[in-house]
């Protein structure tokens, strides 16, 4: 039962006022700049540029309510540039920092954005083509785009707006378009309401206050960023670090030493097959076993990591494998699970401290009511749900039911402490040729243990049996070319696989594990910039291969491309 309410001086501008005046000389953003310089802003400079930027948006004259779009990676001027949105009394329209021009194109045009706010991009030239002609862009540090005006240049020349404006909870604050695992992104409208209550929901469970730190590089452009670090951010007054790059994440993250971090499975994972590229597992499993010594590693592990002060590590977005959460909290990090879309901002059920159960992503927050259909499915209400989706009235009503509940399209059980147990989509169950129903999720988080693999999806639709594809880390298939040592790997998989299959019921059971050579990036299609996996993109892609594969009679397939 919802039981959470705000007030005025919850939502994020207000916020943003008052720690204007009350930690004016903190440190509010801390911007890496290239060959290891950053740039700190106090809250009383950050704030200045963007009242300047505000008053430059205002004076364009467009009507309250008009669309501005943020299209960059997570920067200082990112969070500036929501803020500048909102003082002018528009609303910001993300975009992620890697979308192909095409959706990009889709996304300006549905928002009716007035301009585009550009910044860091790992590939400007790719995305240009989607700035639709005319539209006018506006240039941020960093920025490889020429031929705009540039954020100094407002900055420089534009008096900052004096009025602080504020807005009633229910005003549009942002759409944010949904990731597409299929066709056309959805514009989710979310008032200042969703910020607050997002950001007290998460600043109540991991008590934040204005002396945490966290470090923003999942992209800004996906609601849980904005509700795990944006918003808290903005709340408390409390200080943000950005990453500069994959290279650097490492020293990024040690820099910021973040006292919260929030990160998804896959690179949970990869953190951990860093830590085993150095010393290898059972090395490892030896010397924390030795007491004293044990836990000197322990420390010495997670202080590289730049994990040593976290006091709430979350995790979201897929099934978390059973043997990397172990794996952590051996280390002294209890990683905990939460359950979240774009719809409700986020967030609708959190694993406390102290009450994590494997393979369950934790109770319902006090701003989400959580209830499962007559099906199984997950419905959720509550006051940080979308108002609608944008301009597409028929896709909400689908969404939405008549007395406000939001049909997730997951399907989950609960335990007897009203834990959630996310047991995979509606959608994306499959039929076996004889007639059984599978759902992929639970089998591909039991197959993640298998710690040697990056990525797998379980598929088989029309086929005697379920069967998966498997990813390597990069670089590992060319290591694994050596006879010797894929003959290893191969008699290790197919006893994990072996073990696996124990635990299933018979019509679940994988057939077997085809070991592609393919990297699963966004880049090339596969996944979403939320590192969601495209399943019918997968699917298309392999499914030439699958009568071939089924009639090998080995439990692991080395497919050569």
């Amino acid at each position: 039962m919802v039981t959470m309410t705000i007030e005025a001086g919850d939502l994020p501008l207000q916020r943003a006022y008052r720690w204007e005046k009350e930690r004016a000389g903190e440190v509010f953003l801390t911007q890496p700049m290239g060959g290891g310089v950053v740039r700190d802003w106090t809250w009383a400079q950050a704030m200045d540029e963007a009242r300047r930027v505000a008053a430059w948006l205002k004076a364009q004259g467009w009507e309250p309510g008009s669309r501005v779009a943020i299209m960059s990676k997570n920067s200082g001027w990112w969070l500036m540039s929501d803020l500048a949105i909102w003082m002018a009394g528009y609303v910001s329209v993300p975009i992620y920092p890697n979308l192909v021009a095409e959706t990009v194109r889709q996304i300006l045009e549905h928002s009716g954005s007035k301009l585009c706010i550009v910044g860091k991009l790992d590939d400007w030239k790719a995305m240009e083509p989607g700035i639709p002609a005319g539209l006018p862009c506006l240039a941020t540090p960093l920025c490889d785009a020429t031929g705009f005006p540039t954020w100094e240049s407002v900055v420089g020349k534009t008096a900052p707006m004096a009025e602080s404006p504020t807005f009633p909870p229910e005003a549009m604050a942002t759409i944010i378009y949904t990731s597409g695992t299929t066709g056309m992104p959805k514009g989710a409208v979310h008032g200042f309401a969703s910020f607050a209550y997002g950001a007290k929901t998460v600043v109540g469970i991991v008590g934040m206050h204005k002396d945490d730190r966290a470090l923003s590089y999942l992209p800004l452009a996906h609601v849980a960023e904005r509700c795990v670090v944006e918003s808290p951010s903005i709340y408390c007054g409390s200080r943000v670090f950005f990453a500069e790059s994959l290279e650097t994440f490492q020293a990024d993250l040690q820099r910021a030493r973040p006292t919260f971090f929030f990160s998804v499975p896959r690179l949970w994972v990869k953190f951990q097959q860093g830590v085993f590229a150095k010393v290898p597992p059972k090395k490892l499993d030896r010397l924390m076993a030795i007491p004293i010594l044990g836990g000197i590693v322990r420390k010495k592990i997670l202080r590289q990591l730049g994990l040593d002060v976290v006091r709430f590590a979350g995790t979201a977005a897929a099934p978390m494998p059973p043997d990397v959460l172990a794996w952590y909290l051996k280390l002294g990090l209890e990683l905990l699970e939460a359950y979240g879309m774009t719809e409700h901002f986020g967030v609708a059920t959190v694993t406390r401290p102290g009450q994590a159960r494997v393979g369950y992503v934790g109770t319902p927050v006090d701003c989400c009511d959580v209830k499962l259909s007559e099906t199984g499915e997950i419905l959720t209400r509550g006051p940080a749900h979308m108002q609608c989706y944008f301009r597409e009235p028929e896709k909400t009503k689908e969404t939405m039911t008549a007395d406000g509940w939001l049909r997730t399209g997951d399907l989950g059980v609960f335990d007897e402490a009203g834990r959630l147990r996310i047991v995979g989509r509606a959608k994306e169950q499959f039929k076996t040729s004889k007639g059984k129903y599978v759902a992929p999720a639970p089998i591909e988080g039991k197959l993640m243990a298998f710690n040697k693999i990056e990525a797998c999806m379980v598929t088989g639709l029309g086929f005697p049996q379920p069967f998966a594809l498997a990813m390597l880390p990069p670089g590992r298939w060319d290591s694994l070319r050596e006879p010797e040592a894929r003959t290893a790997f191969t008699a290790e998989l197919a006893a994990h696989i072996d073990r696996l299959n124990g635990e299933l019921d018979p019509h679940e059971r994988l057939d077997f594990v085809a070991i592609v050579p393919e990297q699963w990036t966004v880049e090339s299609g596969f996944i979403t910039p939320t590192l969601k996996l495209k399943r019918n993109t997968v699917e298309r892609y392999y499914e030439g291969c699958f009568e071939q594969w089924g009639k090998s009679r080995s439990s692991v397939i080395w497919h050569e491309g």
